[in-house]
């Protein structure tokens, strides 16, 4: 493959095949960073501009993120006009507040200037207030105005998420009239898929598909083609319950409207996609007791600072498990197999309580788990827990016989592990049900007492029935 490269005509190869950019695994290649820096560090601007006029978006925030920081602000102000400030948006929060932050105002006003107005608001919205005032000021009175609009949605609503760019239509033109609209207006959204159709308020009346659209003769008026069933969003809705809705019924367009059902804007699919990674990546992060605002590239002490206070509430959590053992300290003294097998009870349950719930958050988060069916599920899950408890204290009710050579410790971890998988199952599928019907986040806070709920009827069943067993005081 090297040999066909290099024999071929250099002035017709763009440079990323000259200098490929990834690896065959998918990675990014040192060289191809290094060489970045240097040109970088050598202010060769036609090199760069080049290089970033090749790349994708999402390929270009991966390069930003490799480099060094203060060689990311020097890539955007070397290459200047021929910079995608979308390509921001694909970069941790914080490399991207860094980036916005060492950039001059009208740099960044010019760069925002470019961008579809979600990707715009996206890049403003983690600015403080005051570098989001001095940005907004440079920019065009209409233009500052729409986002102005966007940014005083709740943050997570599809407000934020919408693009203002769309095209609407009055109910009285005909596809011919539409389709010569759409040929000689050149401020036309980059990608859409319907047309809208309003009122002369801007009141959404129905959509008509593209391809419903082409399909037919120029005199049909749009009137005999809108569908006014459409479905369609508020801009005060949640993100993670349009994105559901997208879901569920295939869309891949929706309009978004005002409370007086006023036409404002449009959510795309490339958008609902972003909303699902977000949404999922905060719950695994959660069920970790990490915070959602933690990334990749933070600090030592921002990352620090944000994992102590779930540390603490585990420690408060373990010193209870902990209290339990004080309870039989007599018991452990006379018999050490205890001690030594107490652990195992109690990390069995901890297992099968963190597979429970983690179902169980999931569900929730889909709305898959319900009052209709949260007694099946809660059955069902009981089941699991007691066929697993049954087969586990087998195996280990054999192990521990063959190590300590005390044939009723079989019989008292084997009862232990039942009582607490199954317990860890009822932990599991719970508390989750309990978090959410309080309105608190299921996966922020169900880890927690999930574990502690197995560490304690672990170590209390397995201590408790030893102690009935063995005759133990």
């Amino acid at each position: 493959m090297a040999e066909k490269i290099d024999a071929a005509n250099p002035a017709e190869m763009s440079i990323l095949d000259r200098l490929p950019m990834r690896d065959e695994e998918g990675q990014l290649r040192h060289e191809f960073v290094e060489e970045i820096t240097s040109a970088i560090h050598a202010a060769d601007r036609p090199f760069l501009c080049e290089v970033v006029a090749e790349l994708h978006e999402a390929d270009l925030g991966d390069l930003i993120a490799a480099l060094a920081p203060e060689d990311r602000v020097s890539l955007v102000e070397i290459t200047g006009a021929d910079f995608d400030f979308s390509a921001l948006n694909e970069v941790d929060d914080a490399v991207r507040e860094e980036i916005l932050e060492e950039l001059e105002p009208e740099t960044v006003a010019e760069g925002v200037r470019e961008l579809e107005s979600d990707d715009a608001v996206e890049l403003l919205e983690g600015l403080d207030e005051e570098d989001k005032e001095e940005i907004l000021e440079r920019l065009p009175p209409s233009e500052r105005a729409e986002l102005e609009r966007s940014l005083l949605y709740p943050e997570n609503s599809a407000g934020r998420r919408m693009q203002t760019e769309f095209i609407a239509v009055p109910p009285n033109w005909t596809v011919g009239q539409t389709i010569d609209y759409m040929r000689d207006t050149p401020d036309l959204p980059h990608r859409f898929y319907e047309i809208y159709v309003v009122d002369g308020d801007r009141h959404w009346l129905g959509a008509v598909p593209l391809d419903v659209l082409l399909r037919s003769r120029r005199p049909v008026p749009l009137t005999d083609l809108i569908d006014e069933d459409r479905r369609r969003v508020s801009a005060l809705e949640d993100q993670e319950e349009v994105a559901r809705m997208f879901g569920k019924y295939n869309l891949v367009a929706a309009p978004v409207v005002d409370t007086t059902n006023r036409l404002v804007g449009v959510i795309t699919i490339d958008d609902v996609v972003d909303v699902i990674e977000e949404e999922a990546e905060e719950d695994l992060k959660a069920l970790g007791g990490v915070t959602r605002h933690e990334e990749l590239s933070d600090n030592v002490w921002t990352i620090a600072r944000g994992r102590f206070n779930w540390l603490l509430v585990n420690l408060a959590t373990a010193f209870l498990a902990a209290s339990v053992l004080g309870l039989f300290e007599g018991q452990l003294e006379k018999m050490v197999a205890l001690a030594v097998l107490a652990p195992i009870v109690a990390s069995q349950g901890g297992n099968a309580a963190t597979q429970t719930m983690t179902v169980a958050v999931r569900a929730l988060a889909t709305r898959e788990l319900g009052s209709y069916n949260a007694v099946r599920v809660v059955l069902r899950e009981i089941m699991v827990g007691l066929v697993n408890g049954l087969a586990f204290a087998v195996i280990t009710g054999i192990a521990a016989v063959a190590w300590f050579k005390i044939p009723g410790l079989g019989v008292v971890i084997g009862l232990a592990i039942v009582c607490n998988l199954v317990a860890g199952a009822l932990g599991g599928i719970l508390i989750p049900m309990v978090l959410e019907r309080v309105r608190a986040d299921p996966a922020v806070a169900s880890g927690t007492f999930v574990t502690t709920i197995t560490d304690v009827v672990g170590f209390f069943c397995f201590l408790g029935i030893a102690t009935l067993w063995f005759g133990l005081n």
